[in-house]
């Protein structure tokens, strides 16, 4: 389980000066990558999993309570901007809905039937894959969600700081990591959060990346949503296309800001139509043409 004995090492953090604090906070920080890289193994399985699913028509939903469901929700909120994904394919759940995410609703976490009825209504199936994310591995909310996804053969993964704990068991993939004794005794925002959040990175990004939405280490379907990211987008185009900063500009107006299409046109010299059907004869993934050309 979960050590949720103090740390010995703060007992006296209330006596402590401030750079003392933030010192012993660093030191504890840099363990939670070491801890995190012990279940790279189960990570890549996870990984995998989810772009089996994806690539079957399925979906990605994580489930979580309090901090570890806002984490969720970061997750999938960057993946629209970011990806360029439609909102339905990475999606989070949090016990006590969307108001959970800006104002604490840690009672609902204790709400079985919620967990279930939750994915009973987003028609979980079985080409879904349903992250369940816990710190503990014990709150009920996320335990009865991978149930309701078991029953209804969804892929199920089971994430959490304790180890062993309900929720790595009977998943498909169990992802423990044992970050130890929190600095502030039994908080779960600390090196927990921060392993969620690191372990959420890496899958996230490695998904979209065998998803082809990334093309070397650019995201080529960025959403050009600000004009930051359209000059991002503009550069993205000038170095894969070969163009320059008003040739690229232009296509971008010409393509609806659609960056791999723009890539293709100028690239190949082909009009529209002709790089929609060219990109769409490889599923979306631009390596397919570039790294052949």
């Amino acid at each position: 389980m979960q050590d949720k004995r103090s740390n010995s090492k703060f007992n006296h953090l209330h006596k402590m000066s401030i750079l003392e604090i933030v010192q012993m906070m660093n030191e504890e920080d840099t363990t939670v990558a070491r801890t995190v890289k012990k279940s790279l193994p189960e990570i890549t399985n996870a990984i995998e999993l989810i772009v089996d699913q994806l690539k079957n028509n399925g979906r990605l939903f994580y489930v979580g309570a309090g901090n570890s469901g806002r984490i969720g929700v970061m997750d999938a909120c960057e993946c629209v901007p970011t990806f360029g994904t439609p909102p339905e394919l990475v999606q989070s759940i949090i016990a006590g809905g969307q108001n959970a995410t800006n104002k604490s609703h840690e009672n609902v976490e204790d709400r079985t039937e919620e967990g279930r009825l939750a994915l009973k209504h987003v028609a979980i199936n079985k080409h879904d894959v349903v992250v369940g994310i816990s710190a503990s591995g014990t709150t009920p909310f996320v335990l009865a969600a991978i149930d309701y996804a078991r029953e209804k053969d969804s892929a199920t993964i089971g994430f959490s700081c304790s180890v062993p704990s309900p929720l790595l068991e009977n998943v498909n993939v169990a992802i423990g990591v044992k970050v130890g004794p929190e600095i502030l005794s039994g908080s779960t925002r600390l090196k927990a959060g921060t392993a969620q959040k690191m372990i959420l990175n890496m899958i996230s990004t490695a998904v979209m990346v065998k998803l082809g939405k990334v093309y070397q280490n650019m995201m080529v379907d960025v959403q050009t949503n600000n004009n930051k990211l359209l000059q991002r987008a503009c550069k993205i185009v000038m170095e894969l296309g070969e163009v320059n900063k008003k040739e690229a500009s232009e296509l971008l107006i010409k393509t609806g800001n659609q960056i791999k299409i723009a890539i293709l046109m100028a690239k190949f010299g082909l009009n529209l139509e002709s790089a929609n059907k060219k990109l769409e004869s490889v599923g979306g993934f631009l390596d397919q043409i570039l790294d052949d050309s």
